[in-house]
C-alpha cells in the first residue's frame, strides 16, 4: 500500500453517486439517499465499490486522524486522551473543554490564541444546557478546538508564527498537506476552508480509505499507530459519550472510525481492511447504516453491527419504516472478523 510518490490528484467533477440507501415507509420506497462506498481488503485492493470513489471530495473531519499524524511527525508530544482529542470532532462536554484547555496550557497559550470559529457544543443535550444557562458560544466549545489547540502547540514547538497558523501557506499547513498526500497516496486536488476555519484538502474517497488503512497497519510506536491507539482507547475523547462513532469503535474490536460533516465516514481494522462512505446529500441518518453495511460486507461480524442499522422511521409515534442500505451492500461470503 505504500508508494514512494503520490499519484495524480483526483479529478474535480460532479461525482457519479449511486443509490446507497432507501427510506422505506410502510413497505414503499419513499426516498433515496445517493452516495459512494468503497471497501478495501487487507492487501489494499478494492474489494467493493459503489458510486464514484475516485472523484475529488472533501473528507471534512474524517481527515483529522491524518492531520494528527502530521502534527506528531512535526514534533507534537501528545499521547492518550489528549492525542485523541487532537483528532476529535468533540461534543463539547466539559471533559473535552478541559482537555483542549490543557493542550493550550502545555503550549503556554490560552483560548484567545485559537482561531477556530466560536460555537455552542455539538452535543444537543450539552448545547441545550448552555442555552438554559445563557452561556455564549466559545472557541473552546467548538467541536474542532482540540485540533486547533494541537495545531498551535505544534507551531509553538517549531518556532512557527501563531496568528496565521490556519493559512494554507503556513509551514504547519504545508507539513499537514504533505502527510495528507503521503497517507492517501495521491496529490491534493484543491484546498479550501473547512467550517472551523482550517484548510480543507480534497482527496478521493478511495484515498481516504487508503489513509485510514495506512494508519491502522503502521508499526507500533509510529505516529500513525499512536493516533490509532489513542482514538481507539479514548473513543469518547475523539467524539463524545453519546456519539455513534464512539459506540462503533467500542462495538468492533480494533476498529478505528471517524465521521465528518456532510455524510462522510471512514473506518479501518488493524489488518488494513477499510471502508469509506460519502452520503451525497450529507444525510446523517444514512451515514451510520450505510457504514455499518459496508463493514459487514468487509467481513465484520454483522451481529456486532445490529445497533447501527439505523433509527426507525415513525408514523403516529410508532415504527413504520427505516433507512435501509441497498441490496448491493448486503454481506457476501467473506470470512467474518470479531
Amino acid at each position: 500500500m505504500n508508494s514512494s510518490l503520490p499519484a495524480d490528484a483526483p479529478l474535480i467533477r460532479e461525482p457519479l453517486h449511486a443509490p446507497v440507501a432507501h427510506l422505506i415507509r410502510g413497505g414503499v420506497v419513499e426516498g433515496i439517499h445517493y452516495g459512494s462506498v468503497v471497501v478495501l481488503g487487507p492487501d489494499g485492493d478494492v474489494r467493493f465499490q459503489l458510486g464514484d470513489i475516485e472523484a475529488a471530495c472533501y473528507p471534512r473531519s474524517a481527515l483529522k486522524p491524518v492531520q494528527a499524524v502530521a502534527m506528531l511527525r512535526a514534533g507534537l508530544p501528545l499521547d492518550g486522551e489528549l492525542l485523541s482529542l487532537a483528532a476529535a470532532s468533540h461534543s463539547g462536554e466539559e471533559t473535552h473543554l478541559a482537555g483542549a484547555r490543557r493542550i493550550l496550557e502545555l503550549a503556554g497559550l490560552t483560548e484567545d490564541h485559537l482561531r477556530n470559529v466560536p460555537d455552542l457544543p455539538f452535543d444537543p443535550a450539552v448545547r441545550d444546557t448552555w442555552v438554559r444557562e445563557n452561556r455564549p458560544p466559545s472557541r473552546l466549545a467548538q467541536n474542532c478546538s482540540g485540533k486547533h489547540a494541537a495545531m498551535l502547540y505544534t507551531a509553538r514547538l517549531n518556532g512557527w508564527s501563531l496568528d496565521d497558523y490556519l493559512d494554507p501557506a503556513h509551514p504547519l499547513q504545508q507539513a499537514i498537506a504533505e502527510i495528507v498526500e503521503d497517507l492517501t497516496g495521491q496529490r491534493v486536488a484543491t484546498v479550501t476552508v473547512d467550517g472551523c476555519g482550517a484548510p480543507l484538502f480534497a482527496v478521493s474517497l478511495h484515498g481516504l480509505a487508503r489513509a485510514a488503512a495506512r494508519i491502522t497497519t503502521a508499526a507500533p510506536g509510529t505516529p500513525e499507530a499512536r493516533v490509532a491507539d489513542a482514538m481507539r482507547t479514548h473513543a469518547e475523547a475523539a467524539s463524545g459519550t453519546r456519539r455513534d462513532v464512539a459506540a462503533l469503535m467500542r462495538a468492533v474490536p480494533g476498529l478505528l472510525a471517524k465521521d465528518g460533516f456532510e455524510g462522510v465516514q471512514v473506518a479501518a481494522l488493524p489488518d488494513g481492511t477499510a471502508v469509506a462512505v460519502k452520503i451525497a446529500d450529507g444525510g446523517h441518518r444514512a451515514r451510520v447504516p450505510v457504514a455499518a453495511a459496508a463493514l459487514a460486507r468487509a467481513g465484520v461480524d454483522p451481529s456486532l453491527l445490529t445497533r447501527f442499522a439505523g433509527q426507525p422511521l415513525l408514523g403516529g409515534g410508532r415504527p413504520v419504516g427505516s433507512v435501509r442500505p441497498v441490496r448491493a451492500l448486503d454481506p457476501v461470503t467473506i470470512p467474518a472478523r470479531a
